[in-house]
């Protein structure tokens, strides 16, 4: 069973580092790797990253005039998609819903700065804010929005717990929480060749196309210290989500976790 590191240390890949310098460390790779980020999501996944945020999308199902807070979104892919998949359709003359509103929030300037030029690049003005701010400790207010979605960003925090604890606290009763995350490969036959991608052809993927392979080796390594899917169940009904549930994706590579605020 994975457990938290203790309250002086945390995981940064396979290492344990001090817990004060792991936000550092954790925002040094991504400062390297922002603007290439989308680019290497499609290199590393062969464009499957795609089809996992249109499946937590689809299981999302959201509807207009509801608020997503989306933290570890910094570049907008579930911004936009939120945005997209709310947008107002064939509706009647003086019958307009709400819009949606998304709030993007990421710990790290740099990938904010990326996502909010490429919404400004699609031509999305509004119905978006960008926040930058931590997912232990989130500048927002307490039960003010309807979802929240972590995407790919759950297990770069120090405190996964503190984290989960924070998606509780904004949520409005009856909300929900979707962590879509690289997960516990479900199927034996794809773990040794899974293994040998994430740590031979990863970081020369890395180093190739972003100039940088120790961020990309720290990513394979941190999938490996993500607790696998019964115990991210566990851990989120310890922070106090209802009817808790995951799907795997791809055999497990990836996988969604849902849980309520009830």
């Amino acid at each position: 069973m994975t457990t938290e590191p203790s309250p002086e240390s945390a995981d940064f890949g396979f290492r344990t580092v001090p817990v004060d310098e792991k936000k550092t460390l954790v925002r040094g790779v991504f400062d390297s790797v922002a603007q290439r980020y989308d680019l290497m999501n499609d290199l590393m996944s062969g464009g499957v990253h795609r089809l996992w945020k249109a499946a937590l999308m689809d299981w999302l199902n959201p509807r207009p005039g509801q608020h997503l807070l989306d933290v570890a979104g910094g570049t907008g892919d579930i911004a936009f998609r939120f945005l997209e998949r709310t947008r107002p359709r064939n509706v009647g003359q003086g019958d307009v819903p709400a819009a949606a509103r998304v709030t993007v929030c990421d710990i790290n300037r740099n990938m904010v700065s990326v996502g909010r030029d490429r919404a400004i690049d699609r031509g999305i003005l509004g119905g978006i804010d960008w926040v930058c701010g931590d997912a232990e400790a989130l500048p927002i207010a307490s039960a003010t929005v309807d979802y929240f979605t972590i995407a790919f960003g759950l297990r770069n925090v120090t405190r996964i717990d503190a984290a989960l604890a924070e998606a509780r606290r904004v949520l409005r009763p009856g909300g929900r929480f979707i962590c879509l995350e690289f997960s516990k490969v479900a199927v034996p036959l794809l773990a040794r060749p899974y293994d040998l991608y994430s740590f031979e052809v990863l970081p020369r993927l890395g180093r190739w196309v972003a100039g940088d392979e120790e961020a990309y080796r720290y990513l394979a390594e941190s999938i490996r210290r993500f607790p696998p899917q019964d115990e991210l169940v566990q851990r989120m009904q310890g922070a106090g989500f209802e009817q808790v549930k995951y799907r795997n994706l791809t055999g497990g590579i990836a996988a969604m976790h849902s849980g309520w605020r009830l």
